[in-house]
């Protein structure tokens, strides 16, 4: 059974891809999945991911601080840049471009782990690197986003702030909590957490594209070239700057992971519940679907590549 939940895992961006497809073709498939259920949903995901630490791993820092620190530098500096400057470069509506500031803003999102694990790369790094980014998000990414977004609309960074905490902090802490004092309970569970977070994230990208299926069908090209480049050079500054840094190629290749995946499914919820334009949300949707085709593209690249 566990095989199969694995299966299910590993195939992650297939699924995400043809729930995509479905979307457009058929929006009522998946638009059901909206509102409180996608901020639920989220919450769920982020609880699992507590569930699978211990008070252990963040004791990982002190072991490699320069790692985590490079990479979690690199993930708030290059890629909100790079939403920002691309925003521009593409000319998105207004709309669009705020939603690629913020997806580019997010965190590393659980994904990133899965895909470390099957390129051969330093999966404890990931963790610990997802972890401490996604901590870090809840007052990163609403001063990114007031740095960044400006321009296009006024950003409402402590209300980015409090929704950060409800969706992140809390149901992370409770998984933290719960695996520390019901151990034997939480690892009845752990076996179903990746695969319950691939279906709960492929719900949430669907829901968005279904949503937004019009709008992304006429003018949504420029939106799909920019959130191409945005990932695509996430992951490669990600490994040329680290690999420069350390000369360590396993080190590099979980950093260049962790930079170019991000928490799609934070961004959707944090569009939702801070911008009064629904649209915003898409680019986080259609994030979720790109950086998983390229992470299955690095995990073919890397696996069989020495250390």
């Amino acid at each position: 059974m566990h095989s199969v939940f694995e299966r299910i895992t590993a195939a992650f961006p297939w699924i995400v891809s043809i729930a995509s497809a479905l979307a457009l073709w058929h929006p009522p498939l998946f638009v059901w999945f909206q509102g409180n259920l996608i901020t639920l949903g989220l919450g769920g995901i982020m609880l699992g991911m507590g569930l699978t630490l211990q008070w252990s791993d963040f004791k990982q820092v002190a072991k490699t601080p320069r790692w985590i620190l490079t990479g979690i530098v690199l993930q708030f500096t290059i890629m909100p840049l790079l939403g920002w400057a691309l925003g521009y470069l593409f000319q998105l509506p207004t709309f669009f471009a705020v939603g690629l500031i913020l997806v580019a803003c997010c965190p590393g999102g659980t994904a990133s782990n899965v895909i470390a694990y099957l390129a051969r790369a330093h999966v404890a790094l990931s963790v610990c690197m997802t972890t401490f980014s996604t901590l870090g998000a809840i007052v990163l990414t609403p001063l990114m986003m007031g740095q960044l977004s400006g321009s296009y609309v006024e950003v409402d960074a402590m209300g980015l702030f409090y929704s950060s905490l409800e969706v992140v902090l809390f149901p992370v802490a409770l998984g933290v909590v719960l695996n520390r004092w019901l151990p034997q309970k939480t690892a009845k569970i752990l076996p179903y957490a990746p695969m319950t977070a691939v279906l709960l994230i492929t719900l949430i990208v669907a829901s968005i594209i279904g949503q937004g299926r019009d709008i992304i069908l006429n003018s949504g090209f420029r939106l799909l070239l920019a959130l191409m480049s945005l990932h695509l050079l996430g992951f490669v500054l990600g490994f040329l700057i680290s690999y420069v840094a350390f000369k360590n190629k396993a080190v590099a290749k979980t950093i260049s992971i962790e930079v170019g995946m991000q928490n799609s499914g934070l961004g959707v919820v944090l569009a939702q519940e801070n911008f009064a334009n629904p649209m915003t949300a898409i680019p986080a949707a259609i994030s979720s679907l790109i950086h998983s085709l390229y992470g299955s593209f690095f995990v073919f690249f890397f696996k069989d590549r020495g250390k």
